[in-house]
């Protein structure tokens, strides 16, 4: 019998999706398992990994509210940087594989090429910070550890920008969106599914949808088509809808080394499609 994945999370739209891939994965909540507190991570996990066999970690659970980091760093940091050190370390001793998530936010925006995985960091604000913290505590702990840096994140269930267009929509006829952030969206689904590939790999990795790219705007109208929707979207500059946190203009994420090393990706279009078939 396979030993089962543990994920480190349970409501998060990622974990949502590993659960729907592997049924028998054991979840934590954050009830169960606070990676805030060191203490919960060194008792729960430590003894979980001590009393039964597990064939990987992956970690689905983040502080990701960008704004909100720039005024809460100690809680983001303990969240995004201190708690996947420590849990690379737990998996370190007992040698298990662990998968660790990432963002593009750990770039500046400032390229004008997809960014590889080698390409220097620079985050423009707390949240980015805190994520690179994560990543470089997982590279100086973990011996069998992957991290795959993602970007735009969402399914139909949960809190992103698919879903609050899709809620705005019921409300308005006309959206102003930003033009001027760049990325690639990736459906939590993708992502789980690169989570799994990526066990027994090392190193960093990124991963999103494949295809052009498009600012929030673009992504937006897409949502709308792909709903059957008719809304008009406003394009508008950043400055135009300032937040407490600075956003990258450009954070497209170069796929080529986890679609070389591990596995291909699909179009984003064609993923946001045909998520909503399977909604229809």
């Amino acid at each position: 019998m396979t030993a089962p994945l543990l994920v480190i999370g349970r409501s998060g739209q990622l974990a949502r999706a590993l659960s729907r891939l592997e049924p028998d994965a054991i979840t934590l909540s954050r009830r169960t398992l606070d990676i805030s507190d060191s203490a919960s991570i060194s008792r729960i996990l430590g003894d979980l990994l001590d009393r039964q066999s597990i064939r990987a970690v992956i970690n689905a659970a983040a502080y990701t509210q960008v704004d909100l980091a720039e005024s809460d760093k100690v809680f983001a940091d303990r969240i995004n940087a201190a708690a996947p050190e420590m849990i690379a370390q737990l998996c370190d001793q007992h040698s298990v594989p662990f998968v660790h998530v990432s963002t593009d936010y750990v770039f500046d925006g400032t390229n004008t090429r997809p960014y590889r995985e080698d390409d220097p960091t620079n985050p423009v604000n707390f949240y980015g910070e805190s994520k690179l913290g994560g990543e470089r505590g997982v590279l100086n702990t973990a011996k069998k550890a992957a991290i795959l840096r993602t970007s735009w994140v969402y399914d139909l269930q949960g809190k992103n920008f698919v879903t609050t267009m899709l809620r705005l929509a019921e409300e308005r006829d006309e959206l102003r969106i930003v033009c001027d952030q760049i990325g690639r969206p990736t459906h939590a689904n993708v992502l789980a599914k690169a989570c799994i590939a990526a066990i027994r790999h090392e190193g960093i990795f990124h991963v999103s949808g494949t295809g052009d790219p498009v600012s929030w705007a673009e992504f937006a109208k897409e949502i709308f088509e792909a709903a059957g929707k008719t809304i008009n979207v406003v394009p508008i500059p950043t400055s135009d809808y300032p937040t407490p946190a600075k956003r990258p203009a450009y954070s497209v994420l170069d796929t080529s080394k986890f679609e070389s090393e591990i596995g291909p990706l699909p179009d984003w279009r064609d993923t946001l499609r045909e998520s909503f078939s399977r909604t229809g």
